[in-house]
């Protein structure tokens, strides 16, 4: 055999210029366990349903309405665990916004629309001095920002005493532009009958929009290069540092935006509205294919997780399940999730050889 064919026969069988079949290209999808175990887990509900009412719009109206504002933080969240980072205090940041904004409206007589800036506003500074103290101090976020959980929480409920003398602000329907502003956080709309909450389109456009930034903008590889070597891509000339910080600051906007939609809607806030949140936000976006380890994951996944637990909040009630066995159910979805994605993952590399 003469040099060039030897050289046109290496050429033809290099993997670095073969096409990767489609399957392998599916199964390498971080969403993908997450969507085989929603559609177990649909069935398995769908078949258990003694109502009749799990697989119907009706339904679907009950288990998206858990399903949105969990999925609306966990898309974030889940942008922040790709870029290696965790947020433990995106829980009790929902109910911190709700009070901020409550206060504003009901103790200084504040338009609700210029209240909810100004709790969006407090959101991205929160936000920010997280992201500043991780990238700054070297600690780790989990440590950083399980502080801001105490602090925010303690504050909660002593700041919220301290001027209503409850634990409870209320009374915010009576603001100016109230209505207007709860026609877009918390009002319904019906399809073919079925009352829906518009939870359920702010969920869906933000997951589009974390889809479209995670998969074809600059900031996108920012983020996968943060998380998945940060030493590397500072020298590739990533901004590492601006790049966690301001996925620090959009998963505390997307944790106030939620806590606005509770307070229009319930037309008033707990101080302990959220606690204990930010763990299933985290379940969701794992679920969903984030790494622990950063540098892979989806939104896409993360919004599946969540549904996934919209599926579990409302099909063990109506399958007359005990519901003390809800967090056990979880526990073993995170699990079981967690172990597909990773046996799928390793297979599809091995599908290359």
């Amino acid at each position: 055999m003469t040099n060039f064919e030897t050289s046109t026969s290496n050429i033809a069988v290099d993997e670095r210029v073969t096409r990767t079949p489609w399957y392998i290209r599916v199964m390498r999808r971080p969403e993908l366990g997450a969507l085989l175990g929603a559609i177990v887990i649909f069935i398995m509900f769908t078949v258990a349903d003694t109502t009749g009412n799990f697989a119907t719009l009706d339904g679907a109206a009950g288990w998206t309405d858990f399903a949105a504002p969990v999925g609306i933080v966990s898309v974030f969240v889940a942008l922040l665990m790709i870029g290696g980072e965790f947020d433990l205090s995106s829980g009790v940041m929902v109910g911190t916004s709700g009070l901020f904004a409550g206060l504003l409206i009901t103790e200084l007589g504040m338009n609700v629309w210029l209240a909810i800036l100004c709790t969006l506003v407090m959101a991205a500074v929160v936000g920010f001095v997280n992201g500043i103290l991780v990238v700054r101090t070297n600690l780790p976020s989990f440590i950083v920002t399980l502080a801001t959980f105490f602090v925010l929480k303690g504050v909660n409920l002593a700041a919220t005493k301290a001027v209503t003398g409850t634990v409870r602000v209320s009374g915010i329907d009576q603001g100016d532009g109230y209505d207007s502003a709860r026609a877009i956080f918390a009002s319904t709309f019906k399809v073919a009958g079925a009352d829906f909450q518009i939870t359920v389109i702010w969920w869906i456009i933000i997951t589009a929009i974390a889809t479209v930034l995670l998969t074809r903008t600059v900031f996108g590889n920012w983020i996968f290069a943060s998380g998945g070597d940060a030493n590397a891509a500072r020298n590739a000339g990533v901004p590492v540092n601006r790049t966690k910080i301001i996925l620090f600051m959009l998963t505390s906007l997307s944790a106030s935006l939620v806590g606005v939609m509770f307070l229009l809607r319930l037309h008033g806030m707990q101080a302990g509205q959220g606690v204990g949140q930010e763990f299933y936000y985290i379940i969701a976006a794992a679920v969903g294919g984030c790494l622990l380890t950063g540098g892979a994951g989806s939104a896409v996944g993360a919004s599946i997780g969540a549904l996934i637990m919209g599926f579990a909040a409302v099909g063990i009630p109506y399958a007359l399940w005990d519901q003390d066995w809800v967090s056990t159910f979880l526990g073993v979805i995170l699990f079981a999730a967690v172990l597909i994605n990773l046996t799928i993952s390793r297979r599809a590399q091995g599908g290359k050889k």
